[in-house]
Order: C-alpha cells, then structure tokens, then sequence
C-alpha cells in the first residue's frame, strides 16, 4: 500500500471530538496526574485513598489512569481524599495547557 492511501491527522480528528470534548480529556488527564502526584507524596496508597472514599483500590487505580468511564465528580473527590483543596483543584485546571480554541 503507498502513502498516498493514509491519511496524518489527529486524534481529535480521528475520534471526531469536538474541541470542547478535547479540552474536558486534557483537563481530566492533568487532573488524574495530579492525583497521582498528590497521593505518592502524601505517602499514601491507592489502599488508604479507596478507605477515605469508601470504595475499592481498583477503582483508585482506574481513576489515576484516566479511565473514561470514571466521572469527573469521583477524580474530584478522589483528589479531595489526598488533601488538595478546591483552589488546589482550581489551579491545576487553570494551569492545563489546553491547545483548542473552545467556543
């Protein structure tokens, strides 16, 4: 097969997101990051971040990877459980470098 059969784009593209959608999956996965920073140093396990949100460590583990069928309402409160504040939470969201122009 040539080159002339593929076609570069993006993922955006590729998916069909628009760049709302875009800029909510960058948000998310600053805000799973975070998460994940937030708790190692707080030398705290997935373990003790589940128990302080009534739920399973597998459910902490699919929320620091970013899954998408994990709510932004659970990162938040996920990101609550390791100690961060809502203007911590804030700051990491305005920080996001979001390269779509939302309209």
């Amino acid at each position: 097969m040539s080159k002339q059969h593929w076609k570069e784009g993006t993922v955006q593209e590729f998916l069909g997101l628009s760049d709302a959608d875009m800029a909510v999956v960058e948000t998310k996965v600053a805000l799973t990051r975070t998460l994940r920073t937030a708790r190692k140093a707080a030398s705290l396990t997935q373990t003790d971040v589940a128990r302080a949100m009534r739920t399973s460590q597998s459910r902490v583990a699919r929320i620091e990877a970013g899954d998408p069928a994990v709510s932004l309402d659970l990162v938040f409160k996920a990101l609550y459980a390791v100690g961060m504040t809502p203007h911590d939470v804030g700051a990491t969201i305005q920080e996001t470098p979001v390269p779509y122009r939302v309209k």
